[in-house]
């Protein structure tokens, strides 16, 4: 059995795509976005690791689920643990699956990477290519304009304005004594949290 190198996981959330999701941020990643979220979790080093099974039990026993959002780093580097993630729960549950990547979907298919091929088999909506600050253009829930929403199953496709036209929107989770942002920001959105923060500490 493999193990997925885990960044964070948050079990609720209603940021990252339909319904409430439980979003899995995996560690490592091969690219390097300008101004990326999460520049904290593009080192290859290691997280947390986690057998698919004890994660696919943790997704699966979380009331009201509706399906799991994956994002990193960079999810296609661990395919083969992702696969028996996903496996162990559509065994259980006709659960929708949404998968952030870096690479385009023709890249991806031309590696010619059997457990890419499972995971994507698998994968009802992918959302690919690097992101791009001067495209994020504040729509949906691709990170910059560049990025192409690839409905890979029908599950979603009624709901296609909501992951191209979309509102932006986050989540803060408080974790002990850090914060967890969950979404995909607005264009310019760190400048104005940092200038709310510094408001709200002159108030004091």
């Amino acid at each position: 059995m493999s193990l997925l190198n885990i960044a964070e996981i948050c079990t609720a959330t209603q940021t990252l795509g339909p319904g409430q999701r439980f979003a899995i941020w995996v560690q490592g990643c091969c690219f390097n976005c300008q101004n990326c979220i999460s520049p904290d979790w593009i080192p290859m080093i290691t997280g947390n690791l986690m057998e698919p099974k004890l994660l696919a039990n943790m997704v699966l026993s979380t009331p009201n689920t509706e399906g799991i959002t994956v994002s990193g780093g960079e999810p296609m580097l661990q395919a083969e643990a992702l696969f028996e993630l996903f496996t162990f729960l559509r065994q259980e549950q006709d659960i929708s699956i949404i998968c952030f990547t870096g690479f385009t979907l023709e890249q991806l298919r031309s590696k010619c990477d059997r457990n890419i091929e499972q995971v994507l088999n698998m994968i009802d909506v992918l959302i690919d290519g690097q992101y791009v600050s001067e495209l994020n253009d504040n729509k949906g829930w691709r990170g910059s304009s560049n990025q192409v929403v690839h409905f890979l199953t029908s599950r979603y496709l009624s709901q296609a304005n909501l992951f191209l036209e979309r509102e932006r929107n986050v989540e803060i989770h408080l974790r002990n004594e850090a914060a967890l942002m969950i979404g995909i920001p607005p264009h310019n959105f760190q400048r104005a949290f940092e200038e709310t923060i510094e408001n709200l500490r002159g108030c004091l």
